[in-house]
């Protein structure tokens, strides 16, 4: 009869721990989180200058609307100057409004204002419409959209009164916005954007293109 003391015990084995890697997109949301953020921050700042003086507007006023905290306010833009510049510049609007060829930018700004509107609210290109009469940062703001904006499609366009084309392009987007996302009219938010894009756009590229 076999002595089972004698029997050589068995290693005890555990299962091998799977490696992890960092995945190629592990900061994708830590990204997408800031993006919002900054985002939340500039909207806040630009509803108030709408509605306040740029000297009567606070930090911490700014970052209460957002549903932030200041100190990361100043994280992302560093001070209230550099925020506010932000906020009256265009540049970075334009570069997407624009981001077309000249044969097809008709449709494109007509989509870029709708898309703008219905997937995060807001149209940069309307903040031109609550600049104040007066005031420095009134002019500030006028300036840098005719720079940015105006003069900048007008610069791609040819033919005559090109500055006037662009003008009138830029208007008739000015006007989409505003009945889109202040009048709100029922029939235009009520259809898609693409049959809006498909009536409207050419009426617009009808302005950027030059007389015959």
């Amino acid at each position: 009869m076999s002595d089972a003391s004698t029997t050589p015990a068995q290693p005890r084995t555990t299962p091998a721990q799977p490696r992890t890697t960092p995945s190629p997109g592990a900061a994708a949301p830590a990204r997408r989180d800031a993006e919002a953020t900054k985002a939340a921050i500039l909207k806040a700042a630009r509803y108030l200058l709408a509605r306040h003086a740029h000297a009567d507007i606070t930090l911490k006023a700014v970052a209460e609307r957002a549903g932030v905290s200041p100190p990361l306010v100043l994280k992302y833009f560093g001070n209230k100057d550099a925020l506010f510049a932000r906020v009256m510049s265009f540049d970075t609007d334009a570069d997407d409004l624009l981001d077309a060829p000249l044969a097809d930018l008709g449709r494109h700004m007509v989509r870029h204002v709708l898309t703008g509107q219905r997937e995060r609210g807001a149209d940069p290109l309307l903040r031109i419409a609550f600049a104040p009469l007066h005031g420095d940062h009134g002019d500030i703001l006028r300036a840098n959209f005719r720079a940015q904006v105006t003069e900048r499609l007008a610069a791609r366009l040819t033919g005559p009164d090109a500055g006037l084309r662009a003008e009138l392009a830029v208007a008739s987007l000015v006007g989409l916005g505003v009945m889109y996302g202040i009048a709100r009219g029922p029939h235009l938010r009520g259809t898609g954007i693409d049959t809006i894009t498909a009536r409207y756009g050419p009426l617009v590229q009808e302005l950027l293109s030059p007389g015959t």
